[in-house]
């Protein structure tokens, strides 16, 4: 069913539909779109505010945490006013300011193992915006058997990184995130957020990139990160493409696989 925009639609996302890349289709397929989105923190917060005003029309946001003074320097969703309250009701809430046409759904739980297939089912994408190696490992796999398309991305001091993971597509440009990260690391290798720190305004950076290819895939424009792992380093000031092959030992994707269900996740 095609989507009719309001006049006040029209007028709202003028400068999306003034552009042949997107036009009165492209925006009525994003009012259409339902994007789960897992975390609003430093990435999650400026992905739901641009998806939002970018007129996604149905937000599922997931997050079992509350705001805290700290998240205020890089999680822009949310506000003094909000400290306390949880991150997903303070996020819906900064949503509706901007667009009370907008439906978006707060859940205020983890996503695990025994709630992935259902919530990553019941959308037309997925955002990671997670701070932890088990919620990615988890969405990569759920993704992978509800064929959903995955961006995900992940921060570290001056430093961020983003891919699109659709290995459920046939190619070896289709990897899925175990076909470049086989298992997680040791937990005291990788130091978490509040351990190491992060720059606040990478987390804009790079959230801003996952918001843009949700948008690039929902409308299919211009080249997909799936198959390529996109590096950005703020301190130089620079961006790196790194290619990236499905793995043919890949214990998901892979010819033999030995991950088919979510049951390793329990």
């Amino acid at each position: 069913m095609t989507i009719e925009l309001s006049d006040a639609q029209l007028e709202r996302y003028a400068r999306h539909v003034i552009l042949d890349e997107v036009g009165e289709e492209g925006q009525a397929r994003l009012l259409a779109a339902r994007v789960l989105v897992v975390g609003a923190g430093g990435l999650g917060a400026p992905v739901l505010l641009y998806l939002a005003a970018a007129g996604i029309g149905h937000l599922t946001i997931a997050d079992a945490d509350t705001v805290e003074l700290s998240n205020l320097q890089r999680q822009v969703i949310h506000s003094t006013e909000t400290i306390g309250h949880p991150k997903a009701e303070s996020a819906r809430a900064a949503i509706a300011r901007l667009d009370p046409d907008l439906q978006v759904t707060a859940l205020l739980e983890r996503v695990t193992a025994a709630n992935a297939a259902r919530l990553v089912g019941a959308h037309d994408i997925v955002v990671d915006g997670t701070d932890n190696f088990a919620a990615r490992y988890l969405l990569n796999d759920a993704c992978y058997f509800a064929r959903v398309p995955l961006v995900s991305a992940a921060l570290l001091r001056f430093e961020g990184q983003i891919s699109t993971y659709k290995a459920h597509e046939p190619g070896e440009n289709r990897p899925c995130y175990r076909c470049l990260f086989r298992s997680p690391p040791p937990p005291d290798l990788v130091p978490r957020c509040e351990q190491a720190g992060i720059f606040g305004a990478v987390a804009g950076v790079v959230g801003t990139m996952q918001a843009t290819e949700v948008l690039k895939e929902i409308l299919g424009l211009g080249e997909s990160l799936a198959g390529t792992l996109l590096l950005y380093d703020a301190l130089g000031a620079t961006v790196r493409r790194l290619k990236a092959r499905r793995d043919p030992e890949c214990p998901l994707c892979g010819t033999n696989p030995t991950i088919r269900d979510l049951s390793a996740h329990a």
